[in-house]
């Protein structure tokens, strides 16, 4: 499993957490058991708080499984995925 950094912006006068539909279906959407069916697992999440940015860490075989599972964030604002490493992984290799 390959380790990716995502983050997703959107506009405050569009944000999701508000809407009473949106908001529930990305909390859910963000369970350990439907990113697992996107082969994807959730190491951890953040909001930055008055931002409108997400930040995850996923793990995931490939890219293609992390765009699939961000879909839906699309469609409210950007998402960038970033490949990643531990700092454990960087230091063995010696070089980031």
């Amino acid at each position: 499993m390959s380790l990716f950094v995502v983050q997703h912006k959107h506009p405050a006068e569009t944000c999701p957490a508000g809407h009473p539909e949106m908001g529930p279906m990305l909390v859910k959407h963000l369970s350990p058991a439907n990113a697992e069916s996107f082969g994807v697992k959730v190491l951890a999440d953040a909001v930055l708080d008055g931002k409108h940015t997400f930040n995850l860490t996923l793990e995931a075989d490939s890219e293609d499984k992390v765009k699939a599972f961000m879909a839906p964030f699309y469609q409210a604002g950007s998402v960038e995925i970033w490949p990643a490493s531990s700092c454990e992984r960087v230091v063995d290799r010696g070089e980031c």
